[in-house]
């Protein structure tokens, strides 16, 4: 394995992590990475362990199936004495992915959705979130019958999210 590659993996993770101004999830990385050839899964896999290992970055789960990453202060003390090491060409390409996806990365965290048995019923409930920054604005559990449709729901809810919004607000106010 080249030392030299992974700490370049581990600088661009934490880069991405101290410009934003909100959490991302560990896909939002991987897409970046893997999809400009920074890294391969393994690599970036790595990396991303050692990171979280050493306290510079932290995780928590996002929702169903998906992982929020977020810079420690220990990380952000790391970028500053460290981000000399990371090509210009390397920023330049970061900032451009995230002028151009900024919004939809952000919107991507902004809505949640999950769903887990209830042991005394059996039902599934499935809980929806909308957050506006660190502001939950819409914060819905719908119980339902079967595993199959609360992870339909929450498969859905992405896409429908402001639809289901705006209808909410439209009745109420």
């Amino acid at each position: 394995m080249d030392s030299d590659k992974l700490a370049q993996v581990k600088l661009i993770i934490l880069y991405m992590l101290g410009r934003v101004d909100f959490l991302m999830t560990a896909a939002q990385i991987s897409d970046f990475v893997l999809g400009r050839d920074y890294a391969d899964y393994m690599l970036l896999t790595q990396a991303q362990g050692e990171l979280i290992e050493n306290g510079l970055i932290s995780q928590a789960p996002h929702s169903h199936n998906a992982t929020e990453l977020s810079i420690t202060t220990e990380g952000r003390d790391t970028i500053k004495y460290f981000s000399s090491r990371l090509p210009d060409f390397i920023k330049n390409d970061i900032e451009n992915y995230f002028t151009d996806k900024a919004f939809e990365l952000r919107n991507e965290l902004a809505v949640k959705g999950d769903y887990l048995q209830n042991s005394v019923t059996g039902e599934y409930e499935t809980r929806l979130i909308i957050k506006d920054r660190d502001v939950t604005t819409l914060d819905m559990t719908l119980s339902v019958p079967t595993e199959e449709i609360a992870e339909h729901i929450v498969d859905v809810w992405k896409e429908k999210a402001s639809d289901v919004f705006q209808y909410i607000t439209n009745e109420l106010f």
